[in-house]
This record gives structure tokens, C-alpha cells and sequence, in this order.
């Protein structure tokens, strides 16, 4: 036996190669996949692993000053790993931007809906904006 004969011998199999497999590599990935009517984009709010980050700017109204809403919120963004700010508004109003995953996001806006137990929230407008990069959360005045 030669080295070039040795050689083939000794190599090992390609990636992904499974003994008694009849196709080649490249063909074998395609016929594994699922058939494009059984294929389907995630509902929104659904969580999608490895997704890019998001930024919402949310604006609450009713009573949502002087009840310990930016604190609570503050900690509540903090718990889901969000990051941004939260602040009162002259019109007495409270403004939040998060940043973050689609589900952290989606489970701050249900908790901003309701807020702590003495707030009385009436209204939630929200709007998508560019990601900054902000990984804190924090009170402005």
C-alpha cells in the first residue's frame, strides 16, 4: 500500500457524515428541511432566538405620577435584562425607551399597562426606534 492509498484510508469522514449515508453532504441538509408550507415566521411578541435587539419608546397616561411608577418600572426593566430610561413628563405622563429582547420588551409593556398597585393607567402609546447600544437602566428626573 502507498502513502497516497494510506492516506485516504486514514482520513477521516466529512462533517456531518453518518455511516450508511447515501447522499452527498450538500443534499442531505436540503432533504432533511422542512417543506416550505410547514415553514412559519414567529407571531410577534413570540420569542426568536438570537434575534437583534429592539428600542421602544413607551408613553403611559392616568395616574402614573407620584405612586412609585418610575421606580417600580426601573426594577421591573432591570429584572428582564432591558436596558434605557424612565421619566416624567410635564403633561403627567411617564416616558420609557427599553432596550432589548423582543420577549423582555413585550413583558414590560404588559407590566407598564397596569404599573404598581397605586397607579391607574388609561392609555399606552408605543413606537419603535434605532437601537443605541444602552445597557442600564436609570431614573432621569
Amino acid at each position: 500500500m502507498d502513502s497516497d492509498e494510506r492516506s485516504r484510508k486514514l482520513a477521516s469522514p466529512p462533517l456531518g457524515w453518518m455511516p450508511g449515508d447515501s447522499l452527498e453532504a450538500g443534499r442531505r441538509g436540503r432533504a432533511r428541511r422542512a417543506p416550505f408550507q410547514e415553514r412559519r415566521l414567529p407571531l410577534p411578541g413570540e420569542y426568536r432566538p438570537g434575534a437583534a435587539p429592539e428600542r421602544w419608546r413607551m408613553t403611559v397616561e392616568g395616574r402614573v405620577q407620584g405612586v412609585g411608577y418610575r421606580a417600580a418600572c426601573s426594577r421591573r426593566a432591570t429584572e428582564l435584562g432591558l436596558g434605557g430610561w424612565v421619566r416624567n413628563r410635564p403633561d403627567g405622563s411617564v416616558e420609557v425607551e427599553a432596550e432589548g429582547s423582543l420577549q423582555g420588551l413585550t413583558e414590560l409593556m404588559r407590566w407598564c399597562e397596569k404599573g404598581p398597585t397605586r397607579a391607574r393607567v388609561t392609555a399606552l402609546h408605543t413606537a419603535c426606534l434605532p437601537v443605541t447600544g444602552n445597557d442600564w437602566f436609570e431614573i432621569r428626573a
